[in-house]
């Protein structure tokens, strides 16, 4: 029997940090592991209503990387790429250093959240294992990649560099600011066949005619998101005792479903399959104790709410929310979650509960 974990510090590879607006440049330390620079960071204002703020490493992570604006996309909208602010001054080993944005830092003290991802430090490659040579930085360790690539035309493929298949894939279209540059979700967790959301959007899942993405590579966008332009892709692969990628149905009950992810969580995205139902993040640095109660919405640019809550336990989450954003009786409710500890380390040793 091989290891239950090959990542005893999660840290390394995702953390979520919280820090208040200073209205001059801010330097954000993450209080977990000292050898996380992101890679990929997604920040949202906690306090007032501001929209989703994205970077990535592919693209000019920040100010510093290139010495020109880092270009950021708002994941509740179908906006084109924004390379006009120098918004992101930084990202250093240890966390990153803001410029003044009501995004990211404003002077009125609001509360922010910060999550990020760890892919490669920013080094890339060409991949030509698809029809469209893709640039890509991979950790596969920890099951994550981020790719730009151009299509040529609906349809064909590009390379993700993962080595197994991803499970969940979200996709946009850079310079595309209409119907057709919206953000796609692409999932296989609800019963193997390729489906999608919209991750701007809290409708239902639509069902794809794509094939499922492979150990090498995935459609790169379909006729409906393609018109010769450019995407970005952060691709996610499950890793034993870090990420956990799935679905559970809803018993709309107070006492409601435990979903098993092999670890306590440190950040869970969940969606409903069905119409007008939130997307929910919740994070361990908003919420340091049970019940976690504090959501965003990727699809909104709302200030954070407080909703019924879950808990985070040593080896998954519990839904405690009779909710239909949560727990609709029979309805199919996928979820993405990244670990703060594995529930039994490589060498044995059990993490603690909240």
């Amino acid at each position: 029997m091989g290891k239950y974990t090959t990542i005893d510090d999660p840290s390394a590879h995702f953390q979520a940090e919280t820090y208040t607006g200073a209205g001059a440049n801010t330097s954000v330390t993450f209080s977990g592991n000292s050898d996380l620079k992101p890679d990929f960071l997604w920040i949202k204002n906690r306090t007032a209503s501001y929209a989703h703020f994205v970077v990535d490493s592919n693209r000019n992570i920040s100010y510093a990387q290139n010495s020109s604006n880092a270009p950021y996309l708002e994941p509740n909208d179908v906006s084109t790429e924004n390379n006009n602010q120098n918004w992101m001054q930084s990202v250093n080993t240890d966390g990153f250093t803001t410029g003044i944005s009501e995004h990211i830092n404003n002077n009125s003290g609001s509360e922010y959240v910060a999550w990020a991802w760890k892919a490669n430090g920013g080094t890339t490659s060409t991949n030509t294992d698809g029809v469209i040579s893709s640039t890509v930085q991979v950790n596969q360790d920890a099951g994550f990649s981020i790719l730009t690539y151009t299509m040529g035309s609906a349809n064909e493929t590009v390379g993700h560099g993962l080595g197994v298949p991803p499970d969940v894939i979200i996709y946009k279209a850079r310079f595309r600011g209409d119907a057709n540059g919206y953000w796609v979700f692409y999932t296989t967790v609800l019963d193997g066949s390729l489906d999608y959301f919209r991750l701007h959007e809290d409708g239902y899942k639509f069902n794809s005619s794509l094939a499922a993405p492979t150990s090498t590579t995935f459609v790169g966008a379909g006729s409906s998101t393609v018109s010769y332009r450019d995407f970005v892709a952060y691709c996610f692969a499950e890793k034993q005792g870090f990420s956990k990628f799935g679905a559970y149905t809803g018993n709309a009950s107070a006492n409601g479903r435990f979903v098993y992810t092999g670890f306590k969580p440190a950040w869970v995205l969940i969606k409903a399959d069905s119409n007008y139902k939130y997307w929910n993040i919740f994070d361990n640095k908003r919420n340091p104790f049970n019940g976690v109660d504090k959501r965003l919405a990727p699809s909104q640019t709302s200030a954070e709410d407080t909703v019924s809550s879950i808990d985070f336990l040593s080896n998954g989450f519990k839904i405690r929310n009779s909710s239909t954003t949560l727990n609709e009786s029979g309805t199919k409710i996928i979820y993405m979650a990244f670990a703060e500890n594995p529930f039994v380390t490589s060498t044995g040793v059990p993490t603690t509960a909240r």
